[in-house]
């Protein structure tokens, strides 16, 4: 499966991270996702898409046009078709704010149909990339609608939340809420309001988010891990805590996640293997 990538261009780096494409055969079907600093908009090109919650109470869904996705605080499973074309976007947490008339309590932990949400926006990208476009047609595409989307003054609170936002991204999550309060000049239950607003969760959520995040990134399954020492870098200070929460985040205990991250290697430079594992 290729994948191509890139960063829209200023404004749109202000709450995206890339836009990208994936096309071909995939190496595995089933994608084990654990939570990541990311909102998402996939717009399915090709065959339908399956996905499944880690909560069994959610029912799996199917999707043939594409879905939206908050930020995600728990791990899920997709299943790509045989063949993959899909253009997708990664939002920053609070990204998806300003181009979507949702509220983001009701994008958050869940997929939502892309049509329920931007039907007219997806009938003008499918018409305007049709069946035989490249990559970098299809993300020009996707981005010359993007910027259509973008509102011209940004929904009330957001500026806060984007700040704040970037302090907790920069540093992996190793902020405090307390500091972040305190230079934003706002309260502890402002902030949280906002961020709910905006993200979905409080900031102190969205930090344990990018603090996991580090972690699983920074795994290198080719060299002995040093799991405590990992953790103390990535900001976990009691060992019991990082354990329960890696179990949580990625449905393994650390050892576990390990040998079959060496079992099924990540690709060198290929992005969707960075921190997904394969289900089966």
């Amino acid at each position: 499966m290729e994948y191509v990538s890139r960063v829209p261009a200023p404004p749109l780096d202000r709450f995206i991270d890339d836009i990208y494409c994936l096309t071909g055969p995939p190496r595995h079907r089933r994608m084990n996702v654990p939570p990541m600093p990311s909102a998402h908009l996939f717009l399915n090109l090709g065959e339908p898409a399956r996905l499944w919650d880690c909560d069994p109470s959610v029912p799996p869904a199917v999707f043939t046009d594409g879905w939206f996705m908050g930020l995600w605080t728990r791990r899920f499973v997709v299943e790509y078709p045989a063949r993959v074309r899909l253009v997708g976007v990664h939002f920053k947490p609070w990204g998806l704010s300003p181009f979507v008339d949702v509220a983001a309590t009701e994008l958050c932990d869940r997929w939502v149909p892309a049509g329920d949400v931007w039907q007219r926006s997806l009938d003008r990208i499918r018409n305007r990339v049709g069946e035989s476009a490249s990559a970098t047609e299809t993300l020009r595409v996707l981005e010359e609608e993007l910027r259509t989307r973008l509102a011209g003054q940004p929904p009330r609170g957001l500026d806060l939340v984007r700040h704040t936002g970037g302090r907790l991204e920069t540093s992996h999550g190793g902020v405090s809420v307390g500091a972040l309060t305190d230079a934003a000049g706002v309260s502890g239950n402002h902030l949280a309001a906002q961020f709910k607003s905006h993200v979905g969760v409080t900031p102190k959520r969205v930090a344990r988010i990018y603090r996991f995040a580090r972690l699983i990134l920074s795994v290198d399954a080719r060299h002995p891990v040093d799991w405590a020492a990992l953790a103390h870098a990535a900001g976990y200070f009691d060992q019991a805590h990082f354990s329960r929460e890696f179990k949580d985040f990625t449905g393994h205990a650390p050892t576990q996640y390990l040998a079959l991250r060496r079992r099924f290697p990540a690709e060198p430079g290929f992005a969707p293997d960075s921190g997904p594992m394969p289900a089966d």
